[in-house]
């Protein structure tokens, strides 16, 4: 399942308890090792990344605690740092002192969580006045923290439209994505993203987005999850099916969602999509295309049958 966002409440390691430990005769005195550092917890951006899923099956995360000392004066072992790796364009959120931090670009790690020290063991605490202390430290608690993770970004590209509009079968034409499609309505409740990898150093992300439908602005059907993702992505690709009965009203009906949830949603650039181009004759076409030219928006004829307009999109993308 697609995850944007999540409630996690992390704990470091528990340092490990100091150790209480005698030589053996003939040797007497301490000689109790100190317990290891409890693991810290790190986050760290990545692009191979694209949901939070993690954190739904894991809300509460701990990081492994540190080694119990040895005898001997044998130190025990630092709990390994746990790293986890989030999406770039992610924002954590500490619940209780409000601040941010933010992981705009992949490769940003930042430790967001202590593990605790570990304990002394006895023979830290030998002196001339006390020889053979029969003590050690337990070893301290690693920090707790209640955050909240967002995905800020999840696409340069979000593909939007009436349910059942090609958005899926354009995604998969695009991308090496593999969404399943259907000429039904609500084959995609979920985003599917892919990537479109225009050069060696370029690419761009795409997002299939779940149709919406009339009401959604207002919380009918799952709308307003999904225009919730729509608030995520960088550009429009509108997607207006050539076999609709009423295109421009289609158009409209989007337009009027996006403006119920979000007023800053219409301001984000758009292009069209007259998508299954293939089931209308040319002359239709132009009749579609000059319909939807009072809209003062880019126009793109395509068809997931037509290999010179999926080059033509790839190109204008």
């Amino acid at each position: 399942m697609f995850t944007d966002e999540a409630i996690v409440e992390f704990t470091g390691g528990h340092g490990g308890p100091g150790k209480v430990s005698f030589h053996k005769p003939p040797v007497r005195g301490p000689d109790g090792g100190n317990g290891g550092k409890g693991a810290d917890i790190y986050l760290r951006s990545s692009d191979s990344v694209t949901t939070l899923a993690y954190f739904s099956k894991h809300p509460l995360v701990k990081a492994v605690n540190g080694e119990h000392g040895g005898s001997n004066r044998k130190s025990g072992k630092n709990g390994p740092d746990l790293v986890i790796e989030i999406p770039t364009s992610t924002e954590m959120t500490d619940l209780d002192s409000g601040e941010k931090i933010e992981f705009p670009k992949p490769g940003i790690m930042i430790k967001i969580c202590n593990g605790g020290l570990g304990g002394r063991g006895n023979y830290e605490f030998r002196s001339p006045r006390n020889t053979t202390p029969e003590y050690a430290q337990p070893g301290l608690a690693g920090q707790i923290r209640k955050v909240k993770i967002q995905i800020k970004l999840i696409a340069d590209l979000g593909l939007i439209g009436l349910p059942n509009s090609g958005k899926s079968s354009l995604l998969n034409e695009l991308t090496s994505a593999e969404a399943k499609t259907g000429n039904y309505p609500f084959t995609t409740l979920e985003p599917n993203l892919g990537v479109y990898q225009k050069s060696v150093k370029k690419k761009i992300i795409i997002a299939d987005i779940p149709g919406i439908i009339e009401g959604a602005g207002e919380g009918k059907g799952l709308g307003v999850k999904f225009l919730k993702h729509i608030e995520k992505v960088k550009m429009l690709l509108h997607c207006v099916p050539c076999d609709s009965l009423d295109p421009l009203g289609d158009y409209h009906v989007i337009r009027r969602e996006l403006a119920a949830f979000s007023p800053k949603l219409t301001r984000k650039k758009e292009i069209i999509l007259l998508t299954k181009s293939d089931l209308v004759e040319e002359t239709g076409l132009k009749l579609l295309e000059d319909e939807l030219k009072s809209l003062g928006k880019q126009i793109i004829a395509v068809s997931v049958y037509n290999f010179d307009s999926i080059e033509n999109l790839k190109a204008c993308l």
